[in-house]
Formats: structure tokens, sequence, C-alpha cells
């Protein structure tokens, strides 16, 4: 067996798609990774984007299977921890690769309902609890300013403040690119709540 089809084996790609450049480097790394995290053999990605963050920094999101999330988040902490050390000036981010169904109408109004899990709402907010993983959200704020815009302030656990703090910004610039909604990311005192 060949190295390129060995990294295949890594991404899974639909549709057939040929995997590019990122995508083949991060599965090169997460084959290296298999020897000192050997947890980590079951990991494969469907996707990876390099999203700018602005003053020159990018950050990296590694898109896995839906269905593989919970064995990804086991080790999830180390594989970022790793990548970053590969990827030195770029931040990683694990998302889980979901789909979002349309609403149905007359014309389009399928067999079934459409679950809750595949509604925009749903898929947005799987998308903010992937990102902050390990952390968890333990409130949210939806502010809306009198000229229309929208911003949501969402509350990080404070006991992982020290080992967040740096990816906030990163996180707030990811949430825009994928979602389109702006964030702010704060770690509450005891006393906001």
């Amino acid at each position: 067996m060949d190295l390129f089809s060995t990294m295949t084996s890594k991404i899974v790609k639909f549709a057939g798609a040929q995997p590019d450049e990122l995508e083949l480097s991060i599965a090169q790394a997460l084959l290296d990774l298999e020897s000192s995290v050997p947890e980590s053999k079951f990991v494969t990605i469907t996707a990876a984007k390099e999203i700018e963050l602005g003053a020159g920094k990018k950050a990296i999101v590694v898109f896995v299977p839906a269905p593989t999330q919970k064995l990804v988040q086991k080790v999830q902490a180390k594989l970022t921890r790793e990548l970053e050390k590969k990827f030195s000036d770029r931040h990683v981010v694990f998302v889980a690769q979901r789909r979002i169904l349309a609403v149905p109408t007359r014309r389009n109004n399928g067999k079934q309902p459409r679950p809750r899990s595949r509604t925009l709402t749903a898929v947005h907010d799987a998308i903010l609890d992937d990102m902050v993983y390990p952390t968890e959200i333990v409130g949210k704020r939806l502010r809306q300013k009198v000229d229309g815009t929208k911003t949501l302030k969402v509350f990080l656990d404070s006991k992982d403040a020290t080992s967040l703090e740096y990816k906030i910004d990163s996180f707030s610039a990811i949430y825009k690119k994928l979602t389109g909604k702006d964030v702010t990311f704060e770690f509450p005192t005891a006393v906001e709540f």
C-alpha cells in the first residue's frame, strides 16, 4: 500500500471529491500521531479549511464525520495540542460535518418530517458546542442593537479560562466565517450568574 492511499484512508470525502493539499497534510499529521496517540487510529476527517483571522493570523477548521464526533472528542485535546505544534502559527478546531435540511414546503414535503437536528438553529448551536469543546457553554445572551444587528454573547465555563483565553478571538472569527453570525466569548464571574 503506497503512502497516498494510506493518507487518503484518513480522509472521507463525499461524492468522490479529491482532497486538497491542506487536507492531505492534516491526514499525514494524523498518521504520524498514531504512534504517540493510539486512540487516534479511528479518527477520520471529511474536510479541512484554513480561515483568515485578521492581522496575519490563521486557523484550521478540521471537519470530522458527525457519527464519529464522540470518538474524536475523547482524544481531541491531545490531537489539538499535537496539531498546533505541527502547524505552529495556526489554531486548530474540530467541528462535526452536519447537514442542514431546507424547510419543508408544499412542493418539497418529503415522506418524513425534518428532524430537529437538521434545522439551521440546531446545526449552528452544535457548531458552537463543537468549537469550544472541552469546555462547556454556561450561558448565552442575544443582544439586538437599535440598528438591527445581532450579537450572540456566549459565556464559557470559567474553570477553563486559562487554557482557552488565547483562542477566544479565533473562535469568534471561525464562527463568523462558518455561520455568518457575530459572537463574542466571555468567562463570567460568579456575580454575573
